[in-house]
């Protein structure tokens, strides 16, 4: 199977997976309280967006280790989700399927991020 070029940052499947979760979370906070709006809500949106800003934004570097180090801070920002998530469940705005659902997925994110940062580390190496 041949390697399709990426000619941008919406090329990359990480950020395309990325950009799924984003905006699900965005339609999944509309149901929370009020209260929470400038809290959780304001964590949790702030949160999936660092994830493909950072991704876009390590791509633009054109420097593989700046590239790597704006995918750690994405990588970061997802496990941060994630503790977002156990709060949104543990003040019972989202029930333990949807907990459930929304992990797999953030899980599946950092699995191709830990892709991608293995590919870039290659390419660096062989650069």
């Amino acid at each position: 199977m041949e390697r399709q070029k990426t000619s941008t940052f919406e090329d990359l499947v990480v950020w395309q997976k990325c950009r799924e979760l984003r905006k699900k979370v965005s339609t999944l906070v509309k149901s929370f309280p009020k209260n929470e709006q400038f809290r959780l809500v304001d964590q949790m949106i702030r949160a999936s967006r660092s994830v493909t800003a950072n991704i876009a934004e390590g791509y633009g570097r054109y420097h593989y280790q700046e590239n790597i180090q704006f995918c750690r801070q994405a990588r970061g920002s997802l496990y941060e989700s994630i503790d977002h998530f156990t709060a949104a469940l543990d003040e019972r705005y989202i029930k333990q399927s949807e907990f459930d659902e929304f992990r797999i997925e953030i899980f599946e994110s950092i699995k191709i991020l830990n892709g991608y940062i293995k590919y870039l580390k290659q390419e660096k190496s062989n650069n």
